[in-house]
């Protein structure tokens, strides 16, 4: 494995940057704020928020393990057109029900395109995995970071502080769309005739059996659950300040959406400047101490934010939280891909999704439920205990396998 990525690594960074930057505009702050305006409680902002990635438990899983199967190609581009189309179908949205299906529909596109990219950087990095996926994640997140405060932005010069109407959500969604479909047509020109793993052959039932005892080989290794696990209650407080740090900024503290935005956009663009340097020192000092420091550091910036009150220290709040993301995040994929079998990267990484996604939905949906009874300190503070709880866990049923250390 050369140094130097193939060409098609940086292909795949720019088609992920658009296309999560077309996700992004389409979820946070705006579409929290959506449901709000659609007359949504904090359960039902909850669901919003969460409900696209619900479809990512049923779908990662599949879509990994189908790529081990009919390959990596024809599977990203199933991903992508969704990621094109979908956005589209915002525009027609006049009612909450009409915006949950939506947004499960919508969840189509991570579910399918998420796991297969990160199992073809696998397939390239060779023993640079934690490094390579740090960058290709920082990549697009940078869509993410864009896409957010792009998006409170918008509203906010839109409505020129009078509050939002169903045009000015409809405009970022259809800036929304755009995106998508840049996205869609740059990886149809980098795809063509590429394909870094060949698909299997043989007739369908073979298939079908290959397909089956990779998803049964990766889920029976414990070591590749817990892993998973800690990305995944990691993103349970993800979920949690996607749906309501928007709010809770808006509402309580007063703050207008571009600065919502801007919080959600600091956080994001830590995560993005540490997470290469994090993936780089777990490849060669070991991932389970990083892993453990970013989930209390996670935890405790969690538990602060609802207990602060103006911009200044929430901005910095959300830093730390992103640093915490950081160093979760550059090392749970790549433990995950140091541990299971090279044949099984995309099960491997389905498989990782989809617990990183329970995860992802949960956060929105029990944060919602807890503050229809709690208040913000209140329901916070018990998502940061389990963080928490799950680091003695997590180091005592780990053992992290040798591994050659990258230069």
């Amino acid at each position: 494995m050369s140094a130097s990525p193939p060409r098609l690594f940086p292909a795949l960074c720019a088609v992920g940057f658009l296309a999560r930057f077309s996700y992004a505009l389409a979820r946070n702050p705006v579409l929290p704020l959506f449901a709000l305006y659609l007359g949504a409680g904090p359960e039902a902002i909850g669901l919003a928020v969460g409900i696209s990635t619900v479809t990512g438990i049923f779908f990662k899983l599949p879509s990994g393990a189908l790529s081990d199967v009919i390959g990596r190609r024809r599977t990203l581009l199933m991903g992508l057109v969704i990621f094109g189309g979908m956005p589209f179908a915002y525009l027609v949205v006049h009612n909450y029900p009409s915006l949950i299906l939506i947004r499960f529909l919508h969840g189509l596109a991570t579910a399918i395109y998420g796991p297969v990219a990160m199992a073809v950087v696998a397939d390239l990095a060779g023993t640079r995995k934690g490094e390579w996926l740090s960058w290709f994640s920082s990549v697009t997140i940078m869509g993410t970071l864009a896409g957010a405060p792009v998006g409170g932005f918008l509203l906010t010069f839109l409505t020129q502080g009078q509050g939002p109407v169903l045009a000015d959500f409809r405009l970022v969604f259809l800036l929304s769309g755009l995106a998508g479909t840049a996205a869609l047509l740059l990886g149809l020109m980098a795809l063509r005739g590429k394909e870094t793993v060949a698909p299997h052959p043989g007739a369908l039932k073979e298939r079908l059996s290959r397909f089956f005892s990779g998803i049964k080989e990766v889920l029976g290794d414990r070591r590749v659950v817990i892993t998973s696990n800690m990305e995944g209650l990691q993103n349970l407080t993800v979920g949690a300040l996607e749906a309501f740090l928007p709010v809770y900024a808006v509402t309580v503290v007063g703050l207008n959406e571009f600065q919502a935005g801007l919080l959600w956009g600091v956080q994001v663009l830590t995560t993005i400047l540490a997470k290469p340097m994090m993936g780089r020192l777990s490849d060669r000092f070991g991932r389970k101490f990083i892993i453990g420091a970013g989930m209390v550091l996670c935890a405790g910036s969690f538990a602060a934010i609802p207990r602060l009150t103006s911009f200044s220290p929430l901005l910095a709040t959300a830093s730390v939280f992103g640093l915490g993301e950081a160093l979760v995040t550059s090392s749970c994929a790549a433990l995950v891909a140091d541990v299971c079998q090279e044949r099984h990267f995309g099960a491997a990484m389905g498989a990782f999704g989809t617990i990183f996604d329970l995860g992802h939905a949960a956060g929105p949906i029990l944060a919602g439920l807890l503050l229809a009874r709690l208040d913000y300190p209140g329901a916070f503070g018990l998502l940061a205990a389990v963080l928490a709880s799950a680091v003695p866990v997590f180091v005592l049923g780990v053992k992290e396998p040798g591994r050659r250390i990258a230069r």
